[in-house]
Formats: C-alpha cells, structure tokens, sequence
C-alpha cells in the first residue's frame, strides 16, 4: 500500500472517529437497561437513545466529562415527567435513568405509597395488577397511571404501600424534601424498587441540572436474555418484537 493510500485511509478513521464523537457528545447517544428501576415503563434489557441537544450540553456531555466550563451551554429546562439520563451526583460516574418528578423549589413527599407535590396528592388511577419478570422476577404488583401537574400521565409500579425503609428512609412514608434551585428531585416508576432522590445519601439525591445528559426519547430494541449469552440459536426468540421502536412516554 502507497503512502498516499495510507494517509487516506488514516483520514478516513479519523474523520470517522470525529463523527462519532459528536454525534454520541451531541446529537444522540444510546443507553442499555441494566435494572428494574422504571418497570413498567422501561423493561431491563431495553436499548434505547437519547436526545442530547433537548436539555442543551454541560461537560458531561463530553467523553471522560472534561472541566472546561460550569453549567449548560444552550441549555432548555426538562420537563416533569420527562424520562431523563444522568450522571450520578455521587462522583461515581455511573449512568442512570429516572423520571424527573420535582422541579427546583419544589416540595415532594410520599405518605402511604401516595406522591404528594407541593402539599398535593398526585391522583393515580388503578390499572390492575402487572407482572414483570425482566429482572429476576417474577414479580407482581399493582400498575397505577400517575397524572402529574401539567399534564403528563405515566405509569408506576407498586409492590405495597406499607413501610418500607430501606437506608434509613421508609421510602413509603418520607419527609418531606424541598428541591434546591438548579436540582431536580427524581424517582423509579417502579417505586418500590429504586434507589432515588428519597435517599439523598445515595447515588441520586437530588440531581443538578449540569449532571443531567438528556431525555429518553425511543426503544431502539430490547432483549429478554435469559439463555446463556453462548446460545445464539435463541437469541431471536428472546427479542421482544413489540418493544422495537416504541417511543418513551
């Protein structure tokens, strides 16, 4: 191979490589379910991307989250309700997913298993039992659809109302929390199954904008991986088909 034709090929790769680094810092990036903590809405094994331009772009939108600026350059505020991707608070660097419940100034409680927003009970409808086996399971619980102020209406999971502590925190009945300007106060959909802004010793607490990568947008494709990762002869019968391009609400 002539060196013209090497130099070519080396531009090609890093061009290519340049494409992806921005496509993946600042147009879309994908993100795997590892765990149960938004069942019913997002299954473990779902593959799904994120839409990194909505919410603008901090430095953690960056590989490896270089400190060249504080704060959101072309940054729009997320929405409750919005399905969100973060990097914990905790310095941990891990890549989380909750849905976004509290703004800033905001006071959020749970009595009972009921969410409450600014001293009122968010209404949830009863929508029958659900059973989810995609993290070990089977699991079964009572699915409820939540309405939200300003309208988003989502569904939860809920194993008991009951105490529940877990950390120190009965995280059926908490004080409660007032969301700090410029943090955001997330929780799992399935409630009784998520290390959230509930315990603000974990790996959320309450979540600064800065740390927040952007909104989960679509499921690209989803797997029920069961068999051992050897047997590919059934990696098509654990596809769920249905689940494929399937937008998240």
């Amino acid at each position: 191979m002539r060196a013209a034709e090497i130099l070519d090929t080396v531009k090609t790769l890093v061009i290519a490589g340049l494409a992806a680094v921005i496509i993946h810092s600042f147009l879309f990036a994908p993100f795997w379910i590892p765990s149960g903590s938004m069942v019913p809405t997002l299954l473990v094994g779902d593959y799904l991307f994120i839409n990194k331009f909505t919410y603008g772009f901090s430095r953690y939108s960056i590989p490896f989250a270089p400190d060249l600026w504080q704060g959101r350059v072309l940054g729009h505020a997320p929405r409750r309700g919005d399905v969100v991707v973060f990097v914990s608070p905790s310095g941990s660097g891990e890549i989380l997913v909750k849905r976004l419940i509290g703004l800033p100034g905001d006071n959020v409680q749970i009595k009972n298993g009921q969410l409450y927003l600014n001293g009122v009970d968010v209404p949830r409808t009863d929508e029958g039992s659900y059973v989810d086996d995609s993290d070990g399971g089977p699991v079964v619980g009572e699915r409820f659809s939540e309405a939200l102020p300003g309208g988003k209406i989502h569904d939860v999971l809920k194993l008991s109302d009951a105490p529940e502590v877990y950390s120190g925190v009965d995280a059926n009945n908490t004080p409660v929390y007032t969301v700090p300007a410029g943090d955001y106060f997330m929780l799992g959909d399935n409630r009784d199954n998520s290390e959230d802004s509930r315990f603000l010793d974990g790996p959320v607490g309450f979540v600064p904008a800065e740390n927040l990568l952007g909104p989960a947008v679509m499921i690209l494709g989803s797997m029920d991986a069961k068999a051992p990762i050897w047997a590919f002869w059934e990696w098509p019968l654990e596809l769920r088909y249905g689940r494929f391009f399937h937008r998240v609400n």
